[in-house]
C-alpha cells in the first residue's frame, strides 16, 4: 500500500495458536468462540503479522515475528506453524536482512521479536546486522527481570545479542521524520505503538493493545494484560482518535484482516478491513467486533 510517500507491507512470520481464555479474559468461551473458534486444545490461531515501511530513505521494520530458535516441545504447546517466515517474505520483495536500516519493537515478548537474533555458526548474532533497533529502556530491563506472573512471555535469546545495536527510548519519541513511537501502558507497562505518518495519511501499529479485530470491544482484553485497567484507559482514549482521523490500524495478531479503519456506530467501534492495495477503506465491507 502507499501512505503518502511512504510504502507499507504487511509481512507474515507464520502463525502460533493460544490458549483462547487468556486471549480474551474476563469474556466467557460462548462469547468469544462465536469470533474465533478453539481447536480441541483450547486454542484459538493467531497471524504473527510484521510490517515494513519503506520511506524515501529508510527501510523499517516494525516487529520481527516468533523466529526459529524453538525445540519441538515449544513448537507443540504454542501450534506454531511456518508456511512462510518474515526472511521469506522480505527476500519476495527483494531484500535481504542487511538492507533494513531500522528495527522496531513494540515490546519484547517472544512472538514480536523472534527474528531480532539468529544462529550464525553456532553463534546468536542481531540478524538485521545494519539495522538500529528501538525499544523502550523499561520494557528492555523488564524483559531480562521478568516477574514469576510473566516470565513464560520473554526468551532473552531471542532480542539480547541485538542489545549492541539497540537504542534505549524513554517516552514518546520520533524515530526517523514520519516514524513516532507512543507508549501505551497496559499489556505491558511499557509496550509502544508505533505512528507512521506521510503526507496527511496516517497508519498506526497498535501491538497489542489490540491483537485481533475480536478485541475491539472495549472490555475485551487479554489476561496476559499485565495493567488490564491501564489497557481499558488507552483504548478509550484512542480509538475515537483513529476512527476519526481515518488512521489505517495495524494488528498485529489478526490472519483475516490484519489492517482495518475503526469506526463509531451507536457507542460501539467497528472495523472496517481494508484490503491489499486499496487506497482507502471505501471497497471494504464493514464488520461489527
Amino acid at each position: 500500500m502507499k501512505l503518502g510517500q511512504f510504502e507499507i507491507d504487511i509481512l507474515s512470520d507464520g502463525t502460533l495458536a493460544l490458549d483462547g481464555g487468556q486471549m480474551f479474559g474476563v469474556v466467557p468461551k460462548a462469547l468469544w468462540e462465536r469470533k474465533l473458534p478453539a481447536d480441541s486444545r483450547n486454542r484459538v490461531r493467531l497471524a504473527l503479522n510484521c510490517l515494513l515501511v519503506r520511506t524515501p530513505t529508510q527501510k523499517v521494520l516494525i516487529e520481527t515475528g516468533i523466529g526459529d530458535k524453538f525445540e519441538p516441545k515449544f513448537t507443540d504447546i504454542y501450534g506454531i506453524e511456518k508456511p512462510t517466515t518474515l526472511l521469506v517474505e522480505l527476500e519476495k520483495r527483494g531484500l535481504r536482512p542487511d538492507d533494513i536500516d531500522i528495527v522496531i519493537n513494540t515490546h519484547l515478548h517472544f512472538d514480536h521479536c523472534g527474528w531480532n537474533t539468529r544462529l550464525e555458526n553456532g553463534r546468536l548474532v542481531p540478524t538485521f546486522s545494519r539495522a538500529r533497533y528501538f525499544i523502550q529502556k523499561d520494557e528492555w530491563e523488564h524483559a531480562l527481570h521478568p516477574t514469576v506472573r510473566d516470565r513464560v512471555s520473554y526468551r532473552p535469546d531471542f532480542f539480547q545479542p541485538a542489545g549492541c545495536q539497540t537504542e534505549f527510548l524513554q517516552g514518546n519519541h520520533e524515530i526517523v521524520p514520519g516514524i513516532r513511537v507512543e507508549v501505551l501502558p497496559g499489556h505491558t507497562r511499557d509496550m509502544q505503538c508505533v505512528w507512521i505518518e506521510s503526507e496527511g495519511e496516517c497508519a498506526c501499529f497498535v501491538g497489542d493493545l489490540v491483537p485481533t479485530r475480536a478485541h475491539l470491544p472495549y472490555p475485551w482484553i487479554m489476561a496476559f494484560d499485565l495493567y488490564p485497567l491501564e489497557t481499558l484507559a488507552q483504548r478509550q482514549r484512542l480509538f475515537p482518535e483513529l476512527a476519526a482521523r481515518n488512521v489505517l490500524v495495524i494488528l498485529p495478531h489478526d490472519i483475516e484482516a490484519p489492517c482495518v479503519r475503526l469506526r463509531e456506530k451507536d457507542g460501539k467501534i467497528l472495523g472496517e478491513p481494508v484490503t491489499p492495495n486499496a487506497h482507502d477503506g471505501k471497497d471494504a465491507r464493514h464488520v461489527q467486533s
